[in-house]
Formats: structure tokens, sequence, C-alpha cells
């Protein structure tokens, strides 16, 4: 059923209220939108600090080694269940507060470093990976940066040294990509000292093993009929907490236990609250901004443990008096995962990095690495399968359990499809607030020349000017420069889509997934590119290892060239119609389930 204009007037000014209130900043990903390649935000590429780089190193390999001796990946996925001796083994490491701060236990690392450790969970298996993830990246991190001194006093430090287990409760029946519409309530007691909270929550990571919570419900506005969504901490010792179901059974990252909870007239201290009243959104897509980060960091060590196993049985395995290795279609595979590896660790780097530099908004970041990566991890893991033939196929080789593993990684904190129309919704709207400031100032042409003629201007140097893309090494001037055109030509696309569809741009979702997935090859580009150049001119590794890493990042930028010419392309010349068409058919021949 389309939405009546007054819904989607309602959805636009709940979405401008999140997402955009507060003074706003050019990010890296929005300037491309305008055609701009803003150096100084992604060059040069993020390394880890000087005074941590021993520890982190260290802790790398030691998480290695912990992996290889006591994680057994595929007892995890039969049992259904991540031992607790192993957990035990994570909190002793310091994996579940690596960067918590250090006064409340934590060991304080970059979010660069921690990215590292990820990559090692992810790359040996999915479902502690996740359980991580759950507890660190969005648990924790919502104490940590939306909480009172008192809160983090009280739940820091025993999270941190794994005494208790965190959860971030979000998903409900109604309520998962549309995060929005939560529907459990938390009503004050006419003494203001406390919530009750009624409602339901399910796939929740952790929930069932987890002593604090971070859970959203809806919160009265006072003097008004509406209700905003606000964060709680919340224990599962509390009277009206529910197990529903505790471990729900699934395709993939069985390890993980993920709960069905509910709340029955459960009292939650006023205390409890978390951030703002009526901020929980902001809270929750804050937190997830660093949960995708990472999110990238294990879809990269997946993608290297994938590439290591491919190229290896490509070299041994011989078919037709060949080795695998010797077919163009199992070389094109393989050059696919050398080159979408390379560029998911360099993506990954820098969007740790915009965290790490304190920058005040990176969404759209993290929303375009999270697309991007987990679509190529998608592929690397399917072809990996391919490679290995019947072989892979069964159940004593790890590489099925990879493929059910990877699939949540597309659903997961934001569906691809939904983080595609987010992409192209949040990268317009600078650019549709710029042009409607120009269409006010056509009214009275008089008293806003300077604004008419500045426009004018730009939009002259826009089509007769490629944004600079500076690169310090010879080699890759020319790689640049495409760079460059591929960002002017994105551009004008946008702008050229929106002065077509107007206000019907936010139902046009063919345009928007054009428009994001050449937005994500842009990003990804300019994040590899970053890495090139700093392996080509910085430095000191083995010759061979830089040789094999520039070919593969040189590989990455000649994909994504094409494959961003291709999307805009399709923006004016595609089957749009035609696929309407076929779907309303299919739409007509099968009705609901009796």
């Amino acid at each position: 059923m389309a939405l009546t204009a007054q819904q989607r007037d309602q959805q636009i000014k709940e979405a401008e209220e999140l997402l955009f209130s507060g003074p706003q900043r050019l990010g890296f990903g929005n300037g491309l939108f305008f055609g701009h390649f803003n150096a100084p935000l992604i060059f040069p590429y993020p390394e880890i600090k000087l005074e941590e780089r021993n520890a982190v190193r260290q802790a790398v390999a030691d998480v290695r080694r912990y992996c290889d001796e006591q994680v057994d990946a595929t007892a995890i996925d039969r049992n259904a269940e991540i031992p607790r001796d192993v957990i035990a083994g994570l909190v002793k490491l310091g994996v579940l507060g690596m960067t918590a701060p250090k006064e409340y236990g934590g060991r304080g690392f970059s979010q660069l470093g921690y990215t590292k450790i990820m990559e090692v969970l992810g790359g040996h298996d999915a479902s502690v990976a996740v359980f991580v993830n759950a507890h660190h990246s969005i648990g924790i991190r919502a104490l940590v940066l939306f909480g009172t001194e008192e809160q983090k006093r009280t739940w820091l430090p025993p999270l941190v040294k794994g005494e208790k287990l965190a959860a971030f409760a979000l998903t409900e029946p109604l309520a998962g990509s549309d995060a929005a519409n939560v529907q459990t309530t938390a009503m004050p007691t006419p003494d203001g000292k406390t919530f009750i909270l009624n409602g339901e929550k399910r796939y929740i990571t952790n929930g069932a093993i987890a002593q604090v919570l971070t859970v959203m419900a809806r919160t009265p506005v006072p003097g008004s009929s509406e209700t905003k969504v606000t964060a709680f901490i919340v224990t599962p010792d509390t009277p009206g907490f529910e197990v529903v179901e505790a471990s729900m059974p699934k395709c993939g990252i069985r390890g993980t236990a993920t709960a069905r909870l509910a709340f029955h007239d459960m009292p939650v201290p006023a205390a409890n609250v978390l951030g703002p009243l009526g901020k929980g959104l902001r809270v929750a897509l804050t937190v997830l901004d660093f949960g995708r980060t990472t999110f990238g960091a294990s879809c990269t060590g997946a993608a290297k443990t994938c590439l290591q196993a491919a190229v290896r049985h490509a070299k041994t395995r011989i078919q037709f008096k060949q080795t695998l290795s010797e077919f163009e279609l199992v070389k094109k595979k393989l050059a696919f995962m050398a080159a979408n590896t390379f560029a998911m660790e360099s993506t990954t780097t820098v969007c740790a990095g915009f965290i790490d530099s304190g920058a005040e908004d990176y969404k759209l970041e993290t929303a375009l690495l999270k697309v991007w990566s987990t679509d190529a991890l998608w592929q690397i893991v399917n072809d990996t399968l391919q490679i290995f033939g019947g072989q892979g196929y069964f159940s004593n080789e790890p590489y099925e359990r990879m493929v059910r593993d990877a699939r949540i990684n597309l659903i997961g904190e934001g569906a691809n499809d939904v983080l595609r129309s987010f992409i192209a919704g949040v990268g317009m709207k600078p650019v549709a607030d710029a042009l409607l400031g120009v269409q006010s100032a056509l009214s009275n042409p008089l008293r806003d020349f300077g604004k008419l003629w500045n426009f004018g201007r730009k939009q002259i140097s826009a089509r007769l000017t490629t944004p600079d893309v500076p690169v310090r090494s010879q080699e890759l001037r020319g790689i640049a420069r495409d760079l460059g055109k591929r960002i002017r030509e994105f551009s004008l696309a946008v702008q050229s889509m929106m002065f077509r569809h107007r206000e019907a741009i936010l139902e046009r979702q063919y345009v928007q997934e054009r428009i994001a997935d050449a937005a994500c090859d842009l990003y990804a580009s300019s994040c590899t590119l970053g890495r090139l150049d700093h392996l080509l001119t910085r430095s000191n590794g083995n010759p061979d290892e830089v040789r094999r890493d520039a070919q593969a990042g040189r590989y990455f930028m000649t994909l994504t060239n094409r494959r961003i010419k291709q999307n805009l392309a399709a923006l004016t010349d595609n089957d749009d119609d035609a696929t309407t068409a076929a779907a309303n058919a299919a739409l007509e021949s099968y009705g609901p389930r009796t």
C-alpha cells in the first residue's frame, strides 16, 4: 500500500529531525554528492599511533594464537553455543573491553587498533566476532558515549572484566530496519522516579545471556500526545523481564544466543535512562556507526581467510591435467577476492580513522562501508565455495559454514536495501537544500544576486573542471584523474535525477540503488587509492608483498571505475518499467497464505 502524502511528509519530518538536527558539516561522503574530493579528510592514509602500535601488534598476535589453539569454530557451529571457557579466554585477553577507557578497566585502544582485533576474530569464526561486536561495539559503546559518570562507574567495570555481558535490544516484530517503528512503551510513574516497560524484542544477540541490556522504548513527550524513543539500561533480574526464547534456531552464526524477550509491567529506575529523554534513536544510530565499522573489519578477516584458502586450493587441485589456477574463470574469482580484500581493509581503516580523529559525523561513510563490504564478502565466500566445488559443500570443510554465516551481514545492523535508500537520502539532502536555496533566490533575484551568481559559477565550474585527487605517486596519477572524472559525473547525475524526479525521488528506489552503489564504489575507491599512494611512497615493507598488494589495489580501481560508469548510465538507460510490470504481474498471481 502506497504512503499517503501526509504519511510521507511525517516520515520526512522524523528523518530530518533524527539525521539532520544541529549544525551540519560536509563529510567526505557528502562531498562526493557535490562533486568534491575532500582530500584532507582521508589523506594521509590512517595508521595506528606509534604509542599504541606495539600493544596492538601484541594483542593481535595473542588473539590469533588463542583462536587457533582454543576456538573450535566447527564445534561452536555444531553445538550452537560459544563455550563459557572461550568467553573467559577472551576476557583474559581484554577483548571484551578493548576500547573502553582505562579508568574503567578497559585497554583504551583506538577504533583502528580494535578493528585489527575484530579482523582476526572475523577471519576465524563469525559467531565469536558477532558475540564480541554485540557486547562491545554496540553494547558497551552506548554506555561509553552516552552514559552519565555514575552509570559508567556502575556498569563499565563489570562489563569490561566479563563479569557481566551486554546486549543491545532494538529490534521488534514491527521494528527491524524501520527502527523508528519501536512499539515497546515506557510510561513514567506519577512521581517520575520509575518507568514501566511493556513490549517485546526479538533477534537480540546475547539477549538471554546478558546481564546489562540497552533497551529502546517509547516515552511520552511532555505536554503532547506524541511519543519518542528513549534508551534504557535494563537488567534481567528485574520483575517482569522474560526470556521468551533463549536461542532462536537460525541459518548461520549459530553460536550466538539470539533471543526473544518480553517486558511485562517491568519497572526501570529513571536513573537508568541512557542519554537524553526521547533521543534513543540517535543513541542507536550513533552506536551502530561503531558496529558497522567493526562489521567491515570482521568481513575483512573472513575475506582474507577465503582468499588464502582459495589460492592454496587452486594451486594444488588438478583437473583436466591442469591446476585450477590455470583456468581463466578461476583467475577471475581470485582477482576479485584479492582486489576487494585489499579495498575492504582500506575502507575499514579510513572509517576507523574518522572515529579516532574526533570527526562529528560519519554515519554516511559507515553505511557506505557496511553495504559495500558485506556485498563484496558475500560474493567472495560464494566464489570460494565454487572453487572448492563439491569438496566445499560438505561440512568437514569450513566454507559452507562461512557462506551461512556471511548471509546475515546483508541483513544485520541495517538491511542493505534499506541502507541504500539511506545512503541516497543522506547524500542528496544537502544538495537538495542548496538547490532549494537557489530556487528561493530566484523569487527575489536582486536581493539574492550573490547567491545566484555563486551557484551559477559553481555549476559552470562543475561541468568544465574535474576535482583534484592529489596523490604523491606518479604511477597513480592516471587512476586519480579517472576517479576525479567519475566524481564529477556522479555529482552531475545526482543533480539531474533530482531535477527530473523532484520529491518523488524519495520513492524511486531503482534510482536510489544506482546512486548508492555508485557512491559506495566512489568511497571505497577513494580509500583504496589513499592506501595505494601510501604503499607506493612510504612503505618499507617486503617488495614482493608491496607489488602484490599494489596490483590488487589497481585492479580494484579498474573494476569500480567500470561499475560506476555502468550505474550512472543505467540512470537513463534501463528496464525499470519492465521490471515493475513483471513484479506487478507476479504480485497478482499469488495471494497471501491461508
